[in-house]
């Protein structure tokens, strides 16, 4: 059983092995109980400290009264027929979010969440609709992956931080639970993508953290006055500081940013905006990732026709961008691209 947390103790997952070591040494042992410690929780994906059994019974007693170590509990699963499942977790002091297990013929990938609820209040997204409530920690992040991985016999290969929240604005967290998946896990950082509605600065020190994961801008309007109107948050961050930021970080990193563009019946699918897309991106190291609107009920928006949304792709790449359609996985189960929204 997962063991919930008081005031005074120190949640196990998200320590690093190097943390643990200490944490070993504070208790009066030696460091390597501190790594054997770190591969129960990363490589084992223990549900307890009682499970630990190269441990000595003693350390188990002690490391239990100083620390702890609480599994997200699965709530609801909902499976769509493409596999696609998603799941509704609960965390130790009993909110609840979404993750999204994507499974593919040649890779199994998560969609995780950064935080409970979001800020960012866009438009079109049902997540927003429940309010913001707080972060998650870098351990609540690493326990989504590995809370699915216990529901799969095949191994997770990529992470997406695309669930619920604005990972930028959970800024240290985000970043420390990326390199325990990488360090720790044992997940490539290149199959680990950042999905940002754009905070400018974040993004440029994201840059200078020289990370190989990509990072994904959530765009969806080539121009300031639309985009506002769509991602309010968007205000805060115009257009030409964000390419700016952009330009930066391909300079840093030499990798390849890729835009996010969903497409919006009579929004934003017309050849003008486009055009203007094009403008926008032009000589910059990224692609555009067009996805069609996936439903939320209570919203008035709607998906183009599969020939407008040709249209306006076949625009881009002959302009020169490379451009890719998100495949569709998970809307019958409300848990693709901006349908997830805690509730079973």
């Amino acid at each position: 059983m997962s063991q919930r947390p008081n005031d005074t103790q120190q949640p196990l997952f998200g320590m690093s092995a190097p943390e643990l070591e200490a944490l070993a040494e504070s208790l009066g042992e030696k460091s390597f109980r501190g790594r054997q410690i770190a591969r129960w929780l990363y490589q084992k994906n223990a549900a307890s400290i009682a499970e630990m059994s190269d441990l000595p019974a003693h350390f188990r007693t002690r490391l239990s009264e100083t620390a702890t170590l609480y599994r997200a509990q699965i709530i609801t699963t909902d499976q769509a027929p493409d596999g696609t499942t998603k799941y509704l977790l609960q965390m130790a002091d009993r909110q609840r979010l979404e993750a999204v297990l994507l499974p593919y013929k040649d890779r199994v990938a998560v969609c995780v969440s950064t935080q409970i609820g979001c800020p960012a209040g866009c438009l079109f997204c049902a997540t927003g609709k429940g309010g913001f409530v707080r972060n998650l920690s870098a351990g609540e992040i690493v326990d989504e992956v590995l809370t699915l991985q216990k529901t799969t016999p095949r191994k997770i290969t990529h992470v997406v931080y695309m669930g619920m929240g604005e990972p930028l604005l959970n800024y240290d967290p985000v970043l420390k639970s990326l390199r325990l998946l990488n360090d720790e896990v044992g997940i490539s950082m290149r199959r680990m993508s950042i999905s940002t509605a754009g905070i400018t600065p974040a993004i440029r020190r994201l840059a200078a953290e020289k990370l190989q994961a990509t990072l994904a801008i959530s765009l969806h309007a080539p121009n300031d006055g639309l985009r506002q109107q769509l991602m309010p948050m968007a205000g805060k961050y115009p257009l030409a500081d964000l390419l700016k930021a952009c330009r930066e970080y391909a300079d840093q990193t030499h990798r390849r940013i890729t835009f996010e563009y969903l497409l919006l019946k009579g929004v934003n699918d017309s050849p003008e905006l486009a055009q203007a897309l094009v403008a926008l991106l032009k000589g910059l190291l990224c692609s555009v990732n067009l996805i069609p609107y996936n439903a939320v009920e209570e919203l008035p928006f709607s998906r183009p026709t599969p020939a407008r949304a040709k249209a306006f792709r076949e625009i881009l790449e002959k302009a020169g961008l490379a451009v890719t359609q998100r495949m569709e996985r998970g809307a019958t189960v409300s848990g693709a691209c901006g349908q997830l929204r805690r509730r079973s």
